[in-house]
């Protein structure tokens, strides 16, 4: 409602709340042109422990130049700064400008990269995407991509007493691990090496007093890039089981794609299997220019770098092929973070910086 109501005020001539809770906001020129989509995600990672905070973080705080509090780098910042670019540009230009200028706030980027932002994407078709998380006011020009993947070694249950009656799906597991680590994946000279990595284990049944695991289930973070797809994946893990499988007796295991549900704050349910891809853009294209000479207008140097971690550029850049770039306000190092903050000074560069981007991108 918040937004809504700041959008209805500040004069945008559409805006749409999705099925998923998704807003969209849309300013349009006086002549017909491209659509420039400034994408943010308005939720947020919870607080694990209150205690470990020494600042609030709900209170907005300021201190020391900087704005403390849960989201305020990730990502809530850096979409008031493009709200406030976006109405300065408007206010300066007023509608003497070619093109449509979108805002959105996307929900569930947190656990589902880019699935909420299908349906913007279908529903607008922007020309251009400017993923507004924290590039320490870099243009970013790609990420890895991330998938989750289950395995599953099963065994067969016995009383712990007589372990030689069963089979141990725990061991069995013990196996495939050391194997997995020796998976060589491809590097890409931009976003680095995608990566295989291990980041929970759980036998079945859990307790287990007295019985022998017949299952053990094991998931992997992978980091893609943008030659992988969740199939060839796949592959490269299968082909490991299926080794294991012809050296130890009674040996069974799968592999899958983890698949999840969430309710929206709407009461719909998203539910996506998690595998988000790798984007690329050209570093060099003419919209990389007009973003690079906006940012050095604004007196940034021209510094171009990668994200490290997955974005909604999985879904525009990944999936639906659209020229992304990202830029914002603040590090990566303070999402997700206790005592989180944003600097001041970078929300108001950032600011300045898209206000230059709507200059340069709607007049090529």
């Amino acid at each position: 409602d918040f937004l809504k109501d700041l959008f209805t005020q500040m004069g945008f001539d559409e805006i749409n709340i999705d099925r998923y809770g998704s807003i969209v906001a849309v300013m349009r020129g006086e002549r017909p042109g491209k659509k420039l989509l400034f994408d943010s995600h308005i939720d947020t990672v919870g607080i694990p422990k209150l205690e470990d905070w020494t600042k609030d973080p709900f209170g907005g705080q300021i201190e020391d130049g900087r704005v403390y509090g849960r989201g305020c780098s990730d990502m809530k910042g850096p979409m008031a700064a493009a709200i406030s670019g976006v109405e300065a540009f408007v206010r300066k230009n007023s509608r003497d400008f070619a093109g449509e200028i979108l805002i959105s706030g996307v929900v569930h980027e947190e656990c589902f990269e880019g699935v909420a932002a299908r349906e913007i994407s279908q529903r607008y078709q922007p020309d251009y995407v400017i993923i507004c998380e924290t590039t320490d006011l870099k243009l970013n020009y790609g990420q890895r991509g991330r998938m989750e993947v289950s395995i599953e070694t099963i065994g067969k249950p016995c009383h712990s007493s007589s372990p030689e009656k069963g089979i141990n799906a725990v061991y069995h597991m013990a196996q495939v691990i050391p194997e997995l680590r020796k998976i060589e994946l491809d590097s890409d000279p931009d976003l680095g090496p995608a990566i295989l990595e291990l980041v929970d284990i759980c036998s079945e049944p859990y307790p287990g007093a007295s019985v022998i695991p017949a299952r053990c289930r094991a998931t992997y973070d992978v980091r893609t890039l943008t030659t992988d797809s969740a199939d060839s994946i796949l592959a490269r893990i299968n082909e490991v089981l299926d080794r294991l499988s012809q050296r130890i007796p009674d040996f069974k295991a799968s592999a899958s794609l983890v698949e999840s549900s969430e309710v929206c704050y709407t009461g719909e349910t998203i539910t996506a299997e998690r595998f988000f891809p790798a984007w690329k853009s050209d570093p060099e294209s003419t919209e990389s220019l007009a973003i690079l000479s906006a940012m050095e207008k604004a007196g940034l140097p021209p510094s171009k770098s990668v994200y490290s971690f997955c974005t909604n550029g999985s879904h525009y850049g990944g999936e639906a092929g659209l020229t992304v770039y990202g830029f914002g306000p603040s590090q990566e190092t303070q999402c997700h973070m206790d005592d989180e903050y944003i600097e001041i000074s970078q929300l108001e560069k950032a600011a300045e910086v898209y206000q230059n981007i709507c200059e340069n991108l709607l007049s090529l």
